[in-house]
């Protein structure tokens, strides 16, 4: 039995690492105040020089307050640099 499993175990350690770095490339943070999505990869960059610019402690974007989040996103678009319109945004339209 032993003989049967593990193949399969080796190949499962070896595809493992192929799917889930495929699942990164289409997460993305989105905009809840200008309506739009940002690449995860690429915002993540943002995310982190906007913790240094403003001397924040490294924190999940996720488990930061409500007033953090806006403070992000207020800095971001004010130093967007031309980076948005190379993106694919989900407007919404209401």
């Amino acid at each position: 039995m032993l003989r049967k499993i593990t193949p399969l175990l080796i190949a499962a350690t070896f595809c493992a690492p192929l799917l889930t770095t495929g699942c990164a490339e289409h997460r993305y943070y989105y905009d809840s105040y200008s309506h739009q999505r940002y690449p995860y990869a690429e915002e993540n960059s943002y995310y982190v020089q906007w913790e240094a610019d403003t001397h924040r402690q490294h924190e999940d974007f996720n488990k930061r307050s409500k007033e953090d989040q806006k403070a992000y996103w207020d800095w971001r678009h004010k130093n967007d640099k031309g980076h948005d319109q190379n993106h694919d945004h989900d407007q919404n339209p209401h």
